[in-house]
């Protein structure tokens, strides 16, 4: 297995060479080409097995080409892909009421990714509140555009591209008291990761969130939610939120929404709202967006993925606790969002696993992201677990 995994064709090194040659190379890839996948399973072009436990980044909760989804697509796009929003379709509406009923928020806004989410909520918090501040937090992570990198916490995303929008105000997770002492009478709105991702899938005390909700209420400010990696079922429910039983002012939302079709959104009071000509999206909510939405929220409800993610997520942390494996400080997470700390860097854990048939990734130095479909199987947990054994 060993070998098989390490070898690479010519045609694997002639689609190397012209990633090199003609993309711009903002990104540090593994040395795959991918071709199809199924389920919690994808396949590269030498026709090997992966099991997949990255998910596109917490984006195919459903899996990988889902029938159900694929056949949604299908049919929309033999119907009508594309109009603008100068019109209404009947994808967008249906797909509205279906976020409002499964977020408990009010009003949608539909845009074409997470950072895109982040804008927005940023706009609708500083035209609602007519103030310009925000309190974010460290290690947070919130998008690479100029307003949402303002409220990316790491300082390496940020300081090539100064001087920002503006430069958000970053307290310590997972602390109260920075909150409250971070409030100004121009505090527009906190943004926070009910679970931090990027920063280390972080897990906040049972109470946090509340108090946050009672500081803003106290204060006049908005409470953003964001949500484009914790949603659609990631933590073992809807909305991370839930497990905290906080309803937020604005909630962003992306990812999974899609069940991997490129899709963002919004939602949010129906009193803190944009008004007509304050925000536009031209691809926004477009009928094939919205169609693949349904569909991947149709299946995650049918097949009752997050109890699936609960249990398995359960059972997978349990299986991570009883590593061995040298320098393994502690197994956190929520439902199939999981983070593994170690006291050194994580990469060769990474590179270990895709030698042997397993995608990882390291979402800090040191924290094994594991963030795979949600009905990975059991059998595929068991794999996952005695490869890193093996490390």
């Amino acid at each position: 297995m060993q070998k098989d995994y390490l070898s690479l064709s010519s045609e694997s090194q002639s689609i190397f060479d012209k990633d090199s040659k003609f993309v711009m190379q903002t990104y540090g890839r593994q040395p795959i080409v991918l071709s199809s996948g199924k389920g919690s399973l994808l396949y590269d072009i030498e026709g090997r097995e992966y099991i997949d436990c990255v998910a596109g980044i917490a984006v195919n909760n459903i899996g990988h080409c889902h029938p159900h989804l694929v056949e949604a697509i299908q049919k929309q796009a033999e119907k009508l892909i594309h109009v603008s929003n100068l019109y209404y379709t009947e994808p967008q509406a249906e797909l509205a009421e279906e976020l409002v009923n499964i977020s408990g928020m009010e009003r949608v806004f539909f845009c074409n990714s997470g950072t895109e989410a982040v804008e927005a909520a940023m706009k609708l918090a500083r035209v609602n509140t007519k103030k310009t501040d925000f309190i974010a937090l460290e290690h947070s992570f919130h998008g690479r555009t100029m307003g949402a990198l303002s409220l990316t916490y790491k300082d390496m995303y940020r300081t090539p591209f100064k001087p920002l929008v503006q430069e958000g105000n970053f307290v310590p997770f997972n602390d109260v008291q920075a909150i409250e002492s971070a409030m100004t009478p121009n505090t527009a709105a906190v943004i926070v990761e009910p679970v931090q991702g990027e920063g280390g899938i972080n897990i906040p005390s049972d109470d946090y969130l509340k108090e946050v909700r009672r500081i803003c209420d106290d204060n006049g400010a908005l409470l953003i939610f964001d949500e484009v990696q914790t949603g659609f079922g990631r933590t073992g429910a809807w909305f991370c939120k839930d497990h905290f039983g906080v309803q937020p002012d604005i909630m962003t939302m992306a990812k999974a929404i899609g069940g991997g079709f490129p899709m963002g959104a919004i939602a949010a009071r129906k009193d803190v709202s944009f008004a007509r000509g304050e925000h536009a999206a031209t691809f926004g909510g477009n009928p094939l967006a919205c169609a693949a939405a349904l569909a991947s929220i149709d299946v995650i409800r049918k097949e009752e993925l997050i109890r699936r993610s609960r249990e398995m997520g359960e059972y997978f942390q349990k299986q991570l606790r009883k590593l061995s494996t040298d320098g393994l400080v502690e197994v956190r997470g929520k439902g199939l969002m999981i983070g593994v700390q170690f006291d050194r860097k994580c990469a060769d854990l990474v590179e270990h696993g895709r030698k042997n048939g397993i995608l990882l990734n390291c979402t800090s130095e040191t924290v094994l992201r594991i963030a795979p479909p949600l009905n990975i199987s059991k059998e595929h947990i068991d794999r996952v677990v005695n490869v890193l054994e093996q490390a």
